[in-house]
């Protein structure tokens, strides 16, 4: 099988499967907002990993304690961006313990999720959360949000009809598994909010597959969240991409790899899941040390691999061993170098063959 192919499903896979919800292309940051105008300052994540929430947590300080600003936007229902406000300002952690076990089995369950929230209540506390995302968890953290509203007798109040409106785009996505939908329901969603403030700058935090400006969304048929912002909102839109922080690894040990006639030190990064690919099971990286001047003539097969697809950093004159195990045991090794070369508007490695 093409890793062409392989590159395509699993593309789909990870963006799919990263719904508490890759190429967010990164715009023009300029270190702060203007004073005449208002900006909106958008972080592409990949969701749960701890360099990622390190790096929104300082920018978000940065923003809030330097440029006054007060209002972070999240890949989130309305409903729990409300309820998390409400905790923000409560002497407990109740509300975010119960939102946080709503979230098993998706992204953001995960200890240093609920830790980014916890440091934002205790750095920033005057922070005011806005979700902008379709209705996730509407049966749990959405159904708790409406119980919460009438027990204060708040039925007519914006929040209950809104909140009522998440839960029915919720319904709607995980009823009909409408990527296109959910798309642009963000973007109406992020618009009804930010609209509100009238002329307040803000940060988001999103997926990367919704914030990058040159991007189509990951169903390839309309412009992803950022680009659609974009068309409204012009200059005031920036995207920077953080996904790359999560490639940003130490490799696991050092093997030594036999190729040809020589042996070479090579560094494991580690396994992908390829289940639900067709005949395959797994995956497994090494890059091969100080081997790249001895392969760089090797005739190549035209099969291409783009970086997306590493579980680390990769830089031009490098070279790779990948091993395909397949269902029934069987291993396919494959050899890639890094040449510097493009596909798709996307740098990738190529296969090599070998004596």
């Amino acid at each position: 099988m093409k890793s062409k192919s392989i590159f395509v499903f699993l593309m789909a896979m990870i963006l799919i499967l990263s719904a508490c919800s890759n190429s967010a292309t990164q715009g023009d940051i300029s270190g702060s907002p203007s004073q005449s105008s208002e900006h909106i300052y958008l972080y592409g994540e990949v969701h749960g990993v701890d360099k990622i929430l390190h790096k929104e947590f300082e920018l978000w300080y940065e923003y809030y304690h330097n440029q006054g600003m007060r209002h972070l936007f999240v890949e989130l229902p309305y409903y729990t961006a409300e309820f998390l406000n409400i905790w923000i300002k409560s002497d407990s952690n109740d509300i975010l313990d119960t939102i946080y076990n709503d979230w098993i089995g998706t992204a953001c369950n995960k200890p240093n999720v609920k830790k980014f929230y916890e440091k934002i209540k205790s750095q920033c506390p005057e922070t005011i959360f806005h979700g902008t995302d379709v209705g996730h968890q509407y049966n749990t953290t959405g159904e708790k949000f409406l119980v919460y509203l009438k027990n204060n007798n708040l039925e007519d109040s914006e929040q209950y009809v809104l909140t009522k409106e998440g839960i029915e785009q919720g319904k709607y996505y995980y009823g009909h598994s409408d990527d296109v939908y959910r798309e642009n329901m963000m973007v109406e969603n992020f618009i009804r909010e930010f609209d509100k403030l009238s002329g307040e700058s803000i940060m988001g935090i999103y997926g990367g597959a919704h914030t990058g400006l040159e991007a189509m969304d990951y169903t390839n048929s309309i412009p992803c969240m950022a680009n659609q912002l974009k068309e409204l909102y012009g200059d005031a839109i920036h995207s920077e991409d953080l996904t790359s922080l999560a490639k940003d690894i130490e490799p696991y040990r050092l093997d030594s790899i036999h190729v040809g006639e020589k042996d070479y030190e090579a560094l494991y990064y580690g396994k992908q899941d390829l289940t639900g690919l067709k005949d395959y099971a797994y995956r497994e990286f090494w890059r091969l040390e100080n081997s790249y001047d001895d392969f760089v003539n090797r005739p190549k097969t035209q099969d291409v691999l783009p970086y997306s697809n590493y579980p680390m950093l990769i830089e031009t004159g490098q070279v790779f061993v990948i091993d395909y195990t397949k269902s029934d045991g069987s291993v396919i090794r494959k050899y890639y170098r890094s040449d510097g070369n493009i596909w798709n508007n996307e740098p990738t490695t190529e296969e090599f063959t070998v004596e």
